[in-house]
């Protein structure tokens, strides 16, 4: 498919219907900024960082149904403390009606701070259920985790798949993100051959600082050598200057084929940025 042929800019718009994005507890003021370009039901993740609290998190989850967007907090597995802090936090968010959808992740901690090792000791414990939970989200790596062997995720991959089937929750994949969509697609097409059939919502950065970016890359191990950042579209020797995702998302249109690769939707990270990549979105969705 041409990137600038009209069926690619249908595949362009068609990816971008139903984005999410992601902000934490801080970034509530920020919501309340953007609201206005922000499409109404659009699922918005609200992170699970260890510098803020209970009240925080169950606050910020408020706020974003209050605005007329669809809550998804995150639980940190490896950041609750007991079994106690988990109902806590599924208590309130079900007092809240805020608790239908969540994001199952395992968390930072190079040891866990409590009885949760990972993702799927969370979803196994069926607690999110019977709190209402009634679709979970979890985690995907297509350039492979610093601190995770390629077999244990793929092994937790699958596992974590099996166990919402058994408890028949729905769920979907939300994919670190990368500046380079062939190893995203390659992983995407592994993720079917494992028959993980969810949705899966390639994660993209929102435009930012390339300083930012390159920060959040080496964190999570992402590809950045010169070559994938000549094709992103920044530049190694201008940290001083931004990037946006056109390309990437151009690029993923091009090699998008639904018999081999599935539902995909896109999630982007804002690093703070809500209303810059709200805007953004609609701008590359009206050139489309």
């Amino acid at each position: 498919m041409n990137p600038g042929s009209p069926a690619s800019a249908v595949v362009r718009t068609s990816l971008l219907e139903d984005f999410s994005l992601e902000m934490t507890g801080k970034d509530v003021p920020k919501l309340e900024e953007a609201r206005d370009t922000i499409p109404q039901g659009t699922r918005i993740n609200v992170t699970f960082l260890g510098n803020e609290d209970l009240r925080m998190r169950l606050a910020a989850a408020r706020a974003v149904k209050r605005l007329g967007f669809v809550p998804v907090p995150h639980i940190s597995a490896r950041r609750l403390g007991s079994q106690v802090d988990l109902e806590e936090f599924l208590a309130g968010l079900r007092a809240d009606g805020t608790a239908e959808n969540v994001f199952v992740v395992g968390g930072d901690p190079a040891s866990p701070e409590g009885p949760y090792e990972d993702a799927l000791a969370v979803i196994r414990t069926g607690l999110p259920q019977r709190y209402g939970v009634r679709h979970i989200g979890i985690s995907g790596y297509p350039e492979g985790h610093p601190a995770i062997d390629d077999r244990v995720l793929w092994s937790a991959l699958t596992d974590k798949h099996a166990a919402l089937a058994a408890q028949r929750l729905a769920g979907d994949l939300i994919t670190q993100f990368g500046f380079d969509v062939d190893p995203v697609l390659t992983w995407v097409e592994e993720t079917r051959r494992q028959g993980v059939d969810v949705p899966i919502r390639i994660g993209v950065p929102g435009p930012a600082g390339v300083r930012r970016l390159m920060t959040y890359a080496t964190r999570f191990g992402v590809g950045t050598s010169a070559s994938i950042a000549k094709k992103y579209g920044f530049s190694l020797a201008n940290l001083m200057g931004t990037a946006g995702p056109d390309r990437f998302l151009r690029a993923l249109a091009q090699g998008y084929d639904a018999t081999r690769h599935g539902e995909l939707k896109v999630h982007f990270y804002t690093f703070g940025g809500l209303r810059a990549t709200s805007e953004w979105v609609a701008r590359f969705r009206k050139e489309g």
